[in-house]
Parts: C-alpha cells; structure tokens; sequence
C-alpha cells in the first residue's frame, strides 16, 4: 500500500487511492470514489461514492466532496468550504443518485467558508475567495469574491493577482486576453 490511512478514518471498498496520498483523522472514503496520487485529506473529510479526485489536490478540514462533483488536478479546497450537488433538494423526494454536475479544472483554489452551487464550471486556474458563493462558470485565471460571486480580476497560475498590464510581479508569466479568455503568452509569441 503506498498511500497512508489514519486509523480513525473509513475506507470503503471499492476505493482506488493513488500512491503518495494521505487520508488523516475522521475521514470517510466512499465505494466507487477514485483518488489520484499525492493528495492530502484534511481532518474529517468525506469523499462521496463515485467521486473523481485528481492528482495532486489538497482538501482542508471539513470539507464534503459530494457525488456529481469532479475535482481535476492540484485544486485546493479551504477549511470547511462546500459543495452541493442538488439544486432543489427535498427530504421527502431524494434523487436517487442523480446530481448535477460540478466539474473544478487544473489548478483551481477555492477559499475557506465559500461555497460552490451545483452544475458550476470552474476553470483552470481561477481563484474563489473566502466565503464566496459561486453560482455560474467561472473563467480560467478569474480571481472571484462575493455574494454571489463576482470577478474582481486575474491570478497567476501562480496565485498572485495579475498587474493591469496582465503579468505576474512574483514569477514573471505574461498574459492577454483573446476572445474574452486569458492565456499564458509564451517567451517564443514575442
């Protein structure tokens, strides 16, 4: 076994976990759910059955990753941030395992306390902040805040907020917009 387990926390079967990954306190790993290597779970994770965890990613305390939601690689999800995976939800009429998809593409930073409504897109690359509730796509690069969520300007694949000219002060990367989308311009386009 190449990936580490807390013996407080529940594996089901199953389960595939990638090599590297570690799973710590009061976690629960649902059947179906597939984790990519060199991940970290947080204390009192819950991964949901059928979930779809990339390479690399990093889940804070507190945080459910719920059926219908797919977590491509290196996102990271703050403390007790969430996500949901049904639109109108009732106690009464469960769906019976149909959710609505939630897909967070490479690189995506999702902040502590925000929240995620179901059948967002969230692209490469953005940055959701502390206690912002996404409730639409969300292009590559966008940095979001609010209530309900709105773009407030460009991170760096990097993290660090983009200058006006759309470069990184911290590592260098260059970028401009082409059809309303920002893109990394590489040394050879100048």
């Amino acid at each position: 076994m190449g990936y580490f387990v807390h013996e407080t926390s529940v594996v089901d079967d199953n389960v595939k976990i990638g090599e590297g990954t570690k799973i710590w306190y009061f976690c629960h790993i649902q059947s179906g759910a597939e984790i990519g290597c060199n991940c970290s779970f947080g204390q009192n994770v819950n991964i949901a059955n059928n979930v779809k965890i990339g390479l690399g990613c990093r889940i804070q305390n507190n945080v459910s990753v719920y059926e219908g939601v797919e977590l491509e690689d290196y996102i990271f999800c703050g403390p007790s941030m969430v996500f949901t995976n049904d639109l109108n939800p009732r106690a009464k009429y469960p769906k019976g395992g149909k959710y609505v998809k939630t897909i967070l593409h490479t690189g995506t930073s999702i902040g502590a306390n925000a929240t995620v409504v179901c059948g967002c897109e969230i692209g490469r690359w953005a940055m959701i902040a502390a206690g912002a509730v996404v409730t639409n796509n969300v292009p590559d690069y966008a940095l979001m805040a609010g209530v309900p969520a709105r773009q407030i300007g460009w991170v760096c694949e990097c993290g660090e907020k983009l200058d006006s000219n759309f470069v990184c002060l911290k590592c260098g990367r260059k970028y401009e917009i082409e059809d309303e989308t920002l893109r990394e311009v590489t040394d050879n386009e100048f």
